[in-house]
């Protein structure tokens, strides 16, 4: 019950029988549970560190369990904390990457220079792709934002990824969790599941990538303006900033078998809607919102009228109000 919270199932047996038999000590914890002293010992040890466990104050040399209203509390927001942080890693991460990406948009058209490379045109891109997709030889990192993939760029990548596969290469791809809604788009990732690929699906996306090999990256040199063409680099710094942002947000995104929405009952809402709250309350227009979220301004708003009507506002800014006291923003 407890795993989601990084209890596995020993110390949670630990922790609940502490809970239930205060008076126990090791000896009487591995005989209750059927497990070694020393089992029971590292268990102990660990509730200390997430402090589930504490030293007794009435018996010297005994320890407690602390309640679960406030060590599970205490479990969650390390967990907040450490997710912060992880956004946090994220931003910079995405910053560094658009800087560097950013000194490469004079480059001529389709000419290279010190391992870069600035292609200008479908046509161009595409060869391009072609060639990194028949050298690589080890893994490659895709992240697709914009949620619906289009049906031409679905075509032109099922026989680059079906010979990747084929020769036994990792594929490791990450879209906006609104491709799951499109059906060709959802159809194309079960595929690339079904050969052995990996997917994950989040909220929030950074642009679009491409890595091969740890080695070569492909980026848009301008997501907002496509017409400046895309960006080919072997510079170790840039690749090296590219792979963290593709962990990091690989580290946050949901499997493609998961169910998204996860455990939630009336009171919850799900990462989109989260996302939603939190883009719309820093000032974000419905359609930029809508837009990073890679879903349409209607399905905005509809999202946005259901939130409402959950949290019983009668405005935006009442709405807004509202999430913040549930802890949504």
């Amino acid at each position: 019950m407890l795993e989601a919270l990084g209890l596995d199932p020993h110390l949670e047996s630990v922790y609940r029988a502490s809970l239930l038999h205060p008076e126990d000590g090791v000896a009487e914890l591995s005989t209750r549970l059927g497990v070694t002293e020393t089992q029971v010992r590292e268990c102990l040890d660990q509730l200390m560190d997430l402090e589930l466990i504490r030293p007794s104050r009435d018996t010297p040399g005994m320890l407690r369990a602390v309640s679960p209203d406030l060590g599970l509390e205490i479990i969650l927001r390390r967990h907040e904390a450490d997710l912060l942080r992880r956004q946090e890693e994220l931003v910079r991460s995405r910053e560094a990457a658009a800087r560097a990406v950013a000194e490469f948009a004079t480059l001529r058209p389709n000419t290279e220079e010190d391992g870069a490379e600035r292609l200008v045109g479908l046509d161009a891109i595409q060869r391009r792709l072609e060639s990194l997709a028949r050298g690589f030889e080890e893994e490659c990192l895709a992240i697709e934002p914009g949620g619906a993939q289009s049906q031409a760029s679905l075509d032109a990548s099922r026989p680059l990824d079906a010979q990747a596969l084929a020769r036994g290469v990792r594929l490791r791809t990450v879209y906006q969790d609104s491709a799951r809604n499109d059906p060709a788009t959802s159809a194309y990732a079960r595929w690339i599941s079904e050969q052995g690929g990996q997917v994950r699906t989040s909220p929030i996306l950074p642009p679009r990538m491409l890595i091969f090999d740890r080695s070569t990256a492909v980026v848009p040199i301008d997501p907002a303006n496509t017409r400046l063409g895309a960006l080919c680099t072997s510079a170790p710094g840039i690749v090296a900033s590219l792979v963290a942002l593709f962990e990091q947000t690989w580290q946050a995104a949901v499997p493609l078998g998961t169910d998204h929405r996860g455990s939630l009952d009336d009171a919850d809402v799900i990462p989109a809607e989260r996302e939603l709250l939190r883009l719309l309350a820093s000032g974000m227009t419905d359609e930029a919102a809508g837009k990073r979220l890679g879903v349409s301004l209607r399905t905005v708003r509809r999202q946005m009228a259901a939130l409402m009507q959950r949290l019983d506002a009668s405005s935006r800014f009442e709405a807004g109000l509202k999430a913040a006291q549930r802890g949504w923003l």
